[in-house]
């Protein structure tokens, strides 16, 4: 959802009163509950015109809504394949339709990543790396860094060697975790882990925690290590985007956020953001980063992963095509 949509979302919520809106949270995830909580507490005066205008829309887009479908299994399937391609269809409609219980997971997204490192700080890497294939990758990354380099990189060894999770398996997390997931002898297996989710969380780790954890990979099985650079995408890789996903993706970042994360950055990616804006954007741009004195290196690297998040997402939603490392186009 973009800045525009949450407005929205936050603006609606206020209106119902508290009683419908605390219903309407129930069924959101963790990540959405928090984006439209942080946006109705920076919200202070909306205007009647503005509330009016975000009523009349919900009411037309709910009027314009068809009679539910019979055949929901397939017409999610259908959806879902036409939004996404078939690859990345596949593991939401693997979790969606699969029918598992989740409770256990789904209370571990609500938690902060230390209180989750806590909890399986003691187990098994394949059961923590089971778990943690369930979690955003982002939420997987914050858990991670609260490990030491050894466990961190023994977890993401197997987060990457992960082919899938069979029920069995399941029933085993039931017994770590609460109620995990569980799972039977019909279930196939999640398609969860691998290669690309593993390239993901090391994404998400900071620089010098991801140089380390690739050592530890790369000591281990080299082929491995190589396959998993040439799926991660960093922050330099920006260049590889044409001016026309830089330009989609410059609507979606502040600009504080641009500016801090270009402080850190090498002179021709800096241009490379710089020459798809207008003149006037441009040079105030310019003029904030010559302006700007040293900053932290942790700053600027936050900023770039809050870009990175960016990109990623308007990626997924099928906006821009990234280049990987190993110049491989994938959506």
């Amino acid at each position: 959802m973009d800045e525009q949509g949450l407005n929205d979302a936050a603006i609606f919520l206020m209106s119902l009163g508290e009683e419908e809106a605390a219903e309407v949270f129930k069924h959101l995830s963790p990540k959405e509950v928090q984006k439209l909580g942080e946006t109705i507490a920076r919200m202070r005066n909306v205007s009647r015109e503005r509330l009016d205008e975000v009523i009349n829309k919900f009411s037309g887009a709910a009027a314009e809504q068809s009679l539910l479908v019979s055949d929901t299994s397939n017409y999610v399937r259908a959806v879902l394949k036409r939004a996404l391609g078939d690859d990345k269809a596949s593991l939401l409609i693997d979790r969606i339709l699969q029918g598992g219980d989740v409770s256990g997971i789904e209370s571990l997204k609500w938690m902060d990543p230390l209180s989750v490192a806590e909890l399986l700080r003691n187990e098994h890497p394949q059961i923590i790396a089971a778990i943690l294939v369930h979690l955003d990758y982002d939420h997987a990354a914050g858990v991670l860094m609260q490990f030491g380099d050894r466990q961190r990189s023994e977890v993401l060894l197997r987060v990457a060697t992960l082919e899938g999770i069979q029920p069995a398996a399941l029933k085993d997390l039931n017994e770590v975790l609460f109620k995990v997931l569980s799972g039977g002898d019909k279930v196939r297996k999640s398609s969860l882990g691998g290669v690309k989710a593993a390239a993901e969380m090391i994404n998400l780790l900071g620089n010098n925690t991801e140089g380390v954890v690739l050592e530890n990979i790369r000591a281990h099985d080299p082929d491995l290590a190589q396959k998993i650079m040439d799926k991660m995408f960093v922050f330099d890789d920006v260049m590889k985007l044409d001016d026309k996903s830089i330009q989609t993706v410059l609507k979606e970042v502040a600009s504080e956020t641009l500016v801090v994360a270009l402080k850190g950055a090498a002179p021709e990616l800096r241009e490379k953001f710089l020459s798809n804006m207008s003149s006037r954007a441009g040079e105030a741009l310019r003029e904030d980063l010559e302006s700007r004195g040293p900053m932290r290196l942790s700053e600027v690297e936050a900023q770039q992963k809050e870009i990175l998040k960016t990109v990623r997402r308007l990626s997924d939603e099928g906006q821009i095509v990234l280049g990987g490392a190993g110049d491989e186009a994938f959506v």
